[in-house]
């Protein structure tokens, strides 16, 4: 039969926020001083032009059909998809 032997446990908490908080700041440290997110960024947008730049017709309607319904985002800041 089962027998409930939880009362003998001790109950174990650990709160991450500081680990996090750690680990965001080594990341940002191993970056280095010379990263420019502003940089990363706009070459993210640079890339994200050219790899859907010079689709033929077929190609771009398969495009617009994607972005309409989500699945790829569109040509808006940030680039996020709708769902």
């Amino acid at each position: 039969m089962y027998q409930d032997n939880t009362t003998g446990l001790t109950p174990f908490t650990i709160d991450l926020t500081f680990e996090e908080a750690r680990r965001r700041a080594e990341v940002v440290a191993a970056l280095g001083p010379d990263w420019d997110p502003v940089a990363v960024l706009r070459g993210e947008d640079e890339a994200y032009a050219l790899l859907y730049s010079g689709l033929d017709a077929e190609q771009q309607r398969t495009y617009d059909l994607l972005v309409a319904a989500g699945v790829l985002p569109g040509e808006e800041p940030g680039h996020a998809t709708a769902h």
